[in-house]
């Protein structure tokens, strides 16, 4: 007994061309990815709209990559203890 069945729905142009790029780069057809939307959105009852949620955004990215360079540069601050991180956060 076959138990699929097709889902008719309307999206922008656009946005179907880029989610089905996506979904090839990830290796995975474009249903796959919507079924596994529509699973979790079932069994969760709530509507998760991050793709990747540990993937730093390009802010924090840029954030990072300047204390990396501040850490290499020897302008980085070290503490003994967090109640000494906590106080001089306190002074900025």
């Amino acid at each position: 007994m076959n138990t699929h069945t097709i889902l008719n729905i309307k999206t922008d142009k656009k946005l179907k061309a880029e989610a089905k790029k996506v979904s090839e780069e990830l290796g995975v057809p474009l249903s796959t990815v919507i079924n596994a939307f529509l699973k979790q959105f079932v069994r969760n009852k709530e509507i998760t709209l991050s793709a990747n949620p540990l993937r730093p955004t390009p802010y924090l990215e840029q954030i990072l990559e300047e204390a990396q360079a501040e850490y290499a540069a020897g302008k980085a601050r070290t503490f003994k203890t967090g109640d000494d991180m906590l106080k001089h956060l306190k002074t900025l």
